[in-house]
């Protein structure tokens, strides 16, 4: 989306992006520039245990249960790149270089869900960026059969996803999700998939923690906030991204998401909890395509404090309001007319003075919802109706103040 900008917030609009996450992670997905009926196998069920197994042979046993139904999923990504010939040209105009046409392969890990053919994987291996869109999307079963495959829907903000092979014979059985409110720290946790294309890896480590909240970086450089996942000390590498974690019974307990930047962290991995996955994934199932699943309002509008330096810019003489630092195109604050230097007066009424106490507001107002807005333009006040819309899983919103 293009966006205008007020010119003199853009370094504190530049400067409150870079300075708003100390710790990033790296989604796992591996990118590299290059140019008859079914029959129904049962699902996988949890094998007994009997006295006197040691760890390590549960754990082999788990992976042997587990493994033929874990699979590689490789796509071919087609899109186009402008890239400016002047870094500021963005914002405040100038010459581009005409679009570059690029190629990129993206693999990551999933593992068969359903007998039909369905496959859970994360979105991030199977959402390309903003400006691309997947020319060829592949399946590779642990026999080493290739296998066409299609997207039926994915959450960005779940980082989940359902593809499908149709047709496929020799489908290995599903795997079975355990319940992953009983687990305990402590507890082994085996993470199998593809990092790095090396196909069948296996590591082992525990489960670390619960409910952690973390920031992770997407394909189209913005961020999605994460929560609610497990930690686990299993290695967890690019190429991972959509692989089971399974305890010692063969239980699926989450799906392998992501690890810590190992700058700053070592032994650091997330995965998506298997209760989390199983009701996600139903809705997934009712709900084909592709969906941002934030269900946090959204208009599009960056905001700034009313400040002296802002007033004189703007010719405002007035004492409240929040200002539009920035308008994204194709957002409803773009449909509506606001533009760089209005100022909101009213939201549906109220008296706005404080920008984040209107980004709650825009926030917790449901997508599709009306928002009416009174608003100060070049020295006239008028009255805009927006319908909000669903805030993208990757955008970050910040307030912005000028010194």
């Amino acid at each position: 989306m293009k966006s205008r900008l007020l010119p003199t917030l853009i370094v504190a609009l530049c400067g409150a992006i870079v300075g708003s996450f100390a710790m990033m992670l790296y989604a796992s997905t591996h990118f590299a520039n290059v140019a008859g009926p079914n029959n129904t196998p049962p699902a996988i069920s949890a094998a007994p245990v009997y006295g006197g197994a040691s760890d390590q042979d549960r754990i082999i046993s788990a992976v042997k249960r587990v493994e033929p139904s874990v699979v590689a999923v490789n796509l071919v990504v087609n899109g186009q790149q402008v890239f400016p010939t002047d870094p500021f040209s963005q914002f405040f105009g100038g010459p581009n270089t005409p679009p570059q046409r690029y190629q990129a392969r993206a693999s990551g890990s999933g593992f068969v869900y359903r007998s039909n053919g369905e496959i859970i994987t994360n979105a991030h291996v199977v959402t390309p960026p903003s400006n691309g869109s997947i020319s060829r999307l592949e399946v590779i079963f642990h026999n080493g059969d290739h296998v066409p495959a299609h997207v039926l829907s994915a959450n960005i903000n779940a980082d989940l996803a359902l593809i499908k092979v149709d047709n496929y014979s020799k489908l290995p059985p599903p795997v079975e999700l355990g319940n992953s409110d009983r687990l305990e720290a402590g507890q082994w946790a085996i993470a199998i998939g593809e990092p790095l294309q090396l196909q069948h890896s296996v590591t082992v480590g525990v489960v670390s923690g619960f409910n952690r909240e973390e920031p992770i970086r997407d394909e189209n450089g913005g961020y999605i906030d994460f929560k609610g996942l497990l930690q686990t000390s299993a290695p967890i590498n690019p190429g991972n991204s959509g692989g089971p974690l399974v305890d010692v019974d063969g239980r699926v307990i989450g799906v392998n998401q992501s690890t810590a930047a190992p700058t700053t962290a070592q032994g650091i991995g997330f995965a998506i909890p298997s209760n989390i996955v199983r009701t996600q994934v139903s809705a997934l199932e009712r709900n084909p395509g592709v969906h941002q699943g934030t269900n946090v309002g959204f208009i599009g509008a960056q905001l700034t404090s009313l400040n002296g330096s802002v007033r004189q810019q703007i010719g405002y003489n007035g004492q409240s309001g929040v200002v539009v630092a920035q308008v994204l195109s194709g957002t409803p604050a773009d449909r509506a007319g606001l533009q760089p230097g209005d100022v909101i007066l009213r939201a549906n009424g109220q008296a706005v003075a404080d920008p984040q106490r209107l980004i709650d507001m825009i926030r917790t107002t449901k997508p599709g919802q009306q928002l009416s807005l009174e608003v100060w333009s070049r020295g006239v006040k008028r009255l805009a109706s927006l319908s909000v819309s669903e805030r993208p899983a990757d955008y970050y919103q910040p307030t912005q103040q000028q010194p």
